[in-house]
């Protein structure tokens, strides 16, 4: 038999035209109250879903990788294969495989925050709260409401929430004896007041929802709920439409009965709060008296046998959804899948068990990436396949997730992506997996940390050491002898340096214990395009621009690297990358326009560079065009922001004024002149602001935010103290942040760590006028030379002057060929060869075009592209589609057929 566990009430004069907003597993709904008929709740229970009806053939499940997480459970994924509407596909199927016969290991329910009903939580921190080692997902429940499961759930022999009255609502369990078992419940309980009288429970610690059976619409209308200090929902709960009356228990005597109101507080841990409504209020208010003892007795009932269950005789008990395996075969669905897009493919979760017992399957299909997650019919063929005798659906979509402790490591990761990538959903409950196992010897090892590593650069392996009983056991790696063969890199202790291309395998040795692991080390031909997210440079000795490095490969992956990655070459000016920081040493004379070229094991990449600056209004308050508002942190302190006129020397009608009053609050106190809703936008790519500052010599710190295009958040000194008087101007350089463009201002504040520090004002205000963007002139390039050849022939114009050339433009296969070195050199452009690489590159403006002989292949600014034709040797000259050529770099091709002749201009 169970006694109970808590929560605070919500008034609510009526229930007239109610909205219940009703959404579990990711599906919602939004309907009246009067409306909800018991079997609207079948759509109601839901999991999200992309509506994809198909139907799926021939399917395969394939193991790909298994390891143990901990003696006697082991983590197993497999890709199943299916063919839908004529197409193939595949899913990622993750299975934690449980073996109860392993007296180490078990299994319970993890629920909330810090282990209650009524609130929900991730499954990491669950897991983490817990002590588990791996855990998965597991009841439905209203994502409108505080989250209390759907169903009935025990943790270590504790009755903490009954059953819904929901039809075909399975609920996997684990005896006191370690038998697993799935059936179908219902929830009998009785109050007995001191005058004999009784009154029937409808549940224990739920949230409101509309039953589909026994006679009511709404959950807790009428009826008598019990709430223990389990129970940790904001109210007894939230959206039920009816006003509570409630009556507080401790040790079996009642202390306090509250009137149509909810009594203030939590459960107490030796008692229970009874909340009623209607009929069942009116026997508190006739029957139950302060000081008089009250008993509450409740059970489960077992659809299946009829026969009550005592809760106590479970170490778990975890509610799901439809049942879908019974007897090693796919079942019939005990209820109605519309509302979980049964026939939809979307991420899934479940649970199952073995014929004899011994084994339990938690198992995920998440619907990110290439996999295409699983109907509710295809987890019932991968359930089949598993081998499971006995198998329920859990809740899936935004909620399906998996975490684990990898072998020989002590933090939890999510096993694999949830539907929204690493985000996880906060849910109800979920199951964990256990580990009692003592401390063992070192059975092996397992090695950590990147599979890809760039040119020169340097990672660090973890050795992760697992003990008898495949717990983590500490190893000490840099006491360990690595290798890598090839020996694509060299080793100093468990630090990698990498100096060749290509893929190696690691290997380590500690003690008795060895391990393998495969990397490999990042080539040219692997890159698809390498992004330099930076402005142009200023041309001027001792500018700096930083130049951070994406590295984009051709499997769609990126990377980060720092700027002194890449081998650097500078034309026109000599210059040097420390990490992301490039620095302009000197200018070479007469040079106006100057290039940085970055190549990563030769693939290239350009940054031009140019003298002077142009400048362009960015705001000047006269008539802005957005609103700018006040923001202050902590809420304690005051601030304001105004157009104002007033400021001492001020020159212009308006300029923005912002106070700020630091008197109160503690910790980093800031005043903020918000623009716009997000920020405004600053066009193209500034390499420095510019703006007026009036200071009120507070000696505080003054600080711009600017979001990039990533939404990355980037914080710039304005000045670090307003330590003059009046106004200055202030140019603040932007090239050396590493923003990726376009980028918005979002705010500008008054910002002072410790208001106490001598010298310092707390109350002041501070001018901000005449904003202006500094860029960096544009490349210039000769668009005034024409060239004019004649197929076949050698001789050519520049300008009208009659040219002879060393090589005559040709005709192959419907391609016109013109020579490489005279249109470069005749049209402002330079030429690099390189003999040995068979390689020719062009750079001329802003633009680098490189390109390999006799491959269709080049890479134009960083970005590797494809031709229909490739350049060509004829005669010991380099001959290059005039297409090509032209289009890309810039130029306009002509051609007169009946004379065969080409104009490039």
């Amino acid at each position: 038999m169970g006694k109970a566990r808590n929560n605070r009430w919500r008034r609510t004069e009526s229930i007239s035209k109610k909205v219940f907003i009703i959404a579990l597993g990711g599906t919602l709904l939004s309907q009246p109250v009067v409306s909800l008929l018991p079997g609207s709740w079948n759509t109601a229970i839901a999991e999200a879903a992309d509506v994809a009806m198909a139907t799926a053939t021939a399917p395969t499940l394939k193991l790909t990788k298994q390891a143990y997480v901990t003696a006697g459970a082991k983590r197993m994924d497999y890709l199943w294969s299916a063919t839908r509407n004529g197409k193939a596909i595949t899913s990622e199927v993750h299975v934690i495989e449980v073996d109860l016969s392993n007296p180490y290991v078990s299994l319970n329910t993890m629920s909330g925050k810090n282990h209650t009903v009524g609130t929900r939580n991730s499954i990491t921190n669950m897991t983490k709260e817990s002590g588990a080692v791996a855990g998965i997902n597991a009841d439905v429940f209203v994502m409108t409401n505080e989250g209390a499961p759907m169903g009935v759930q025990i943790t270590s022999g504790a009755f903490e929430s009954s059953p819904s009255k929901l039809k075909g609502m399975y609920a996997f369990g684990v005896s006191k004896d370690r038998k697993p078992s799935i059936d179908n419940y219902t929830f009998e309980g009785l109050v007995t007041a001191a005058d004999g009288s009784t009154f029937a429970l409808e549940g224990l610690n739920q949230s409101a929802y509309g039953p589909e059976f026994g006679g009511n619409k709404y959950s807790h209308v009428d009826t008598m709920y019990i709430y223990t200090s389990a129970w940790n929902g904001a109210e007894r709960p939230i959206n039920t439409g009816a006003t509570p009356t409630e009556v507080l228990v401790r040790n079996g005597i009642i202390e306090q009965i509250s009137i149509g109101k909810p009594v203030s507080g939590q459960a107490p841990a030796d008692g229970y709060i009874l909340r009623s409504h209607g009929k069942a209020a009116t026997f508190v208010k006739e029957h139950l008296q302060v000081g008089q003892a009250v008993t509450a007795d409740y059970s489960l009932i077992s659809s299946t046998t009829g026969a009550k269950v005592d809760p106590a005789g479970f170490e778990m008990l975890i509610g799901g959804h439809t049942l879908l395996v019974d007897g090693g075969a796919a079942s019939a669905f005990s209820r109605d899948v519309t509302g979980v897009s049964g026939s939809s493919y979307t991420s899934r979760s479940g649970v199952g068990y073995s014929k004899d017992g011994t084994k339990v399957y938690l198992i995920t299909s998440e619907k990110y990436g290439s996999s295409t997650g699983l109907s509710l019919k295809e987890l019932q063929q991968v359930m089949v396949q598993l081998g499971i005798y006995k198998g329920v659906n859990l809740d899936g979509g935004g909620s399906t997730t998996m975490v684990e402790r990898p072998l020989g490591t002590s933090s939890l990761t999510l096993s694999h992506s949830t539907q929204s990538g690493t985000t996880q959903r906060s849910v109800s409950n979920g199951i964990g997996v256990f580990t009692s196992a003592p401390v063992g010897t070192l059975k092996g090892v397992t090695i950590t940390g990147s599979n890809v590593v760039f040119l020169g650069q340097k990672t660090t392996f973890a050795l992760n050491g697992y003990d008898t009983y495949y717990n983590p056991i500490k190893v000490d790696a840099t006491q360990a002898a690595w290798s890598a063969n090839p020996a694509v890199g060299t080793f100093s202790s468990n630090t990698f340096t990498a100096t060749k291309v290509g893929k190696t395998t690691i290997s380590v040795k500690a003690g008795d214990a060895s391990a393998q692991y495969t990397m490999e080390v990042i080539g040219q031909d692997q890159i698809a395009s390498i992004s330099l997210n930076t402005a142009a440079g200023m041309l001027t000795p001792g500018s700096t621009l930083t130049v951070p490095v994406t590295v984009k490969l051709k499997n769609g992956k990126s990377y980060k690297l720092s700027g002194d990655s890449l081998k650097w070459e500078y034309i026109g000016f000599n210059g040097t990358m420390t990490g992301d920081t490039l620095t302009v040493n000197s200018v070479k004379a007469g040079v106006k326009t100057g290039y940085a070229i970055g190549r990563y094991d030769g693939f290239p990449t350009l940054i031009p560079f140019t003298q002077g600056e142009t400048v362009k209004a960015f705001e000047d308050f006269e008539k802005t065009a957005y609103p700018i508002s006040s923001q202050v942190t902590p809420k304690e302190i005051a601030g304001s922001v105004s157009l104002a006129a007033d400021l001492p020397g001020q020159t212009s009608a308006k300029a923005l004024k912002l106070t700020y009053d630091f008197t109160n609050g503690t910790g980093t106190k800031a005043s903020y002149a918000a623009f716009n809703t997000n920020g405004v936008s600053l066009s193209g790519s500034p390499t420095s602001m510019s703006l007026d500052v009036y200071s009120d010599q507070s000696k505080n710190w003054v600080r711009a935010e600017l979001i990039d295009a990533d939404g990355k958040a980037h914080l710039v000194d304005v000045t670090k103290q307003l330590d003059w008087s009046g106004w200055k101007t202030i140019k603040i350089n932007l090239s050396s942040l590493g923003m990726k463009y376009p980028v918005k201002l979002k705010r500008i504040y008054v910002v002072t760590l410790d208001s106490t520090q001598a010298g310092r004002t707390v109350t002041g205000t501070v001018g901000l006028d005449n904003m202006k963007l500094n860029y960096a002139p544009e490349v210039t390039v000769d668009t005034k030379s024409k060239v004019e050849m004649i197929v076949g022939k050698t001789n050519a114009t520049l300008n009208g002057k009659a040219l002879k050339l060393d090589a005559a433009p040709i005709q192959l296969n419907g391609t016109t060929y013109v020579p490489l070195r005279f249109v470069t050199d005749a049209l402002g452009g330079q030429l690099f060869v390189d003999g040995k690489l068979n390689k020719v590159g062009v750079l001329r403006g802003t633009k680098l075009l490189e390109m390999v002989i006799g491959e269709k292949g080049y890479v134009l600014n960083g970005t590797r592209q494809q031709s229909e034709v490739a350049p060509i040797i004829r005669n010991n000259r380099t001959l290059i589609p005039v297409r090509l050529f032209s289009e890309k770099l810039g130029f306009t091709v002509g051609y007169d057929a009946k004379q065969k002749k080409i104009t490039i201009q």
